[in-house]
């Protein structure tokens, strides 16, 4: 009879100590909270240099937290930068190189292109260490979405997700495409982005698990078709050049209100140990560059070009962090953040694992520590279908280098996408007509210094091609079949 009596006593000692414990430990680790724009330009908020857009909540979240004036995006466009952000990789290893239409059979088979299953994400990762995990908002990582024909959202680590393929449709107002866990939800009154933030608070007070979160915020705001509520936008016809630009300003105002309702939600409730982390998925829309984009007023700031290019205004974008209920450092910051370091940063906070597969994205968590981050790998973009001439590019340290594609004696085409049909042409080619930027005292790109400094341009350049060769060997050509 010793022996049961005896055991029993373990269990319950050790289900004491699991009930006591356990949730202390579990409360260590920091709630998470992704929040990321659509083609929001690096001008476009209050505290970026806008001189009319109204943004208080986030300009609140900049001056409490760390303001990134050198953060980046990893790509220029949405697709490949969703997919790089989740997966800590360059989309480009991902096979995701442009933004991904829907499934139209197409020549260059770019109508298979999706994340694959194989790809390890944030969410899993965070899932794995305990975390409850929700997306509300644009997914937009394949081109067959809601279909069992290729992975969905809840197969990369979301327990929830409420989600649109691409743009919010119609328009932001009253939107009918929404998904709800694989169930289509119908036509909702609002705004996209009051709706995504009305799913997020459902979710956050419905979870009834005491554990840690990570909750990502996807705004379809300000991509078109643009739509705002009527008071924003007649507050801002008299400030605007037309109503269109009008729209496009409230647009703004409206996602950020939407923030501000989130955050009020998690200082309220969560405000003891949450990191929030907004950024933008690329730089802003040209106005008029298609039929649809007559609202696109997005300001790259003193930044050169717009969404589409390599240039600096292309992938650089606002970058806020804040860690509610912790002390970390603060201010306007201008190391190198890129949004392939959520992953990693992500698995030192919470003590996850990291994937073991290739990861260019490095933790800054010593930024939020000790106010410093030193970037050791430099940050590489190889867009093939850019509107600049000049589609790959790295920054390395102050120094950004680009290159174009060359083929014998002609330059590559636009590429839409990788498959068997460009294969030969794409390691047949050569990077040719190199330019190096001083990013530290030019970052408008206006001089190429390459003469000025040959030796940093030998090395530039040469560091340019490895990197550029590493990635290209490593990118999947899609293959029908």
């Amino acid at each position: 009879m010793l022996l049961p009596i005896l055991l029993q006593s373990v269990l319950l000692i050790s289900s004491v100590f699991s009930f006591d414990f356990q949730p202390e430990k579990e409360a260590e680790k920091p709630n998470i909270v992704v929040i990321l724009c659509d083609d929001l330009g690096y001008g476009d908020l209050g505290s970026f240099g806008h001189p009319i857009i109204k943004t208080p909540s986030l300009d609140r979240l900049a001056e409490k937290g760390i303001k990134l004036t050198n953060y980046y995006s990893a790509a220029p466009v949405c697709s490949p930068s969703r997919v790089g952000l989740l997966t800590g990789r360059s989309p480009n290893r991902a096979g995701v190189y442009d933004f991904i239409p829907g499934p139209k059979l197409s020549e260059d088979n770019r109508d298979l292109v999706h994340l694959q299953a194989d790809e390890e994400t944030i969410p899993a990762m965070l899932k794995s260490a305990g975390y409850a995990t929700c997306l509300s908002g644009k997914w937009h990582c394949n081109s067959k979405f809601n279909s069992p024909e290729q992975p969905q959202p809840g197969d990369f680590g979301f327990d929830h997700w409420f989600a649109t393929h691409n743009n919010a449709a119609p328009s932001h107002e009253n939107p009918n495409n929404f998904v709800r866990n694989g169930e289509k939800v119908g036509e909702l009154e609002g705004y996209s982005c009051q709706l995504v933030v009305d799913e997020a608070l459902d979710w956050l007070s419905k979870k009834k698990i005491e554990s840690p979160f990570y909750l990502q915020v996807n705004f379809h705001e300000p991509h078109e078709p643009v739509a705002s509520p009527q008071d924003l936008v007649a507050k801002y016809l008299p400030l605007a050049e037309n109503e269109n630009q009008a729209q496009y300003f409230a647009n703004v105002e409206n996602m950020d209100k939407a923030v501000g309702r989130l955050l009020e939600y998690l200082e309220e409730n969560h405000g003891e140990n949450t990191l929030i982390v907004f950024s933008s998925d690329n730089g802003p829309e040209t106005l008029n560059r298609y039929a649809r984009s007559f609202r696109s007023y997005g300001s790259p700031g003193d930044l050169k070009g717009m969404k589409l290019w390599t240039t600096e205004a292309g992938f650089r974008v606002p970058g806020i962090v804040y860690w509610m209920g912790k002390e970390t450092a603060s201010g306007t910051h201008d190391e190198v953040v890129s949004g392939l370091d959520f992953l990693p940063t992500f698995a030192e906070l919470s003590g996850a694992a990291l994937p073991q597969r290739t990861i260019d994205g490095e933790s800054f968590a010593a930024l939020l520590d000790q106010g410093e981050f030193l970037r050791t790998k430099p940050l590489i973009w190889s867009f093939y279908n850019a509107i600049n001439d000049h589609v790959v590019a790295i920054r390395d340290g102050d120094w950004k280098i680009m290159a174009r594609l060359k083929n014998g004696n002609a330059y590559l085409p636009k590429i839409e996408n990788l498959y068997e049909g460009n294969e030969a042409l794409l390691k047949e080619s050569e990077l040719a007509d190199f330019v190096l930027y001083d990013m530290k005292n030019d970052r408008g790109e206006s001089v190429d210094v390459s003469s000025d400094y040959p030796e940093i341009f030998e090395e530039k350049k040469n560091r340019l091609k490895a990197e550029y060769q590493g990635l290209l060997a490593d990118s999947p050509f899609w293959k029908r079949n």
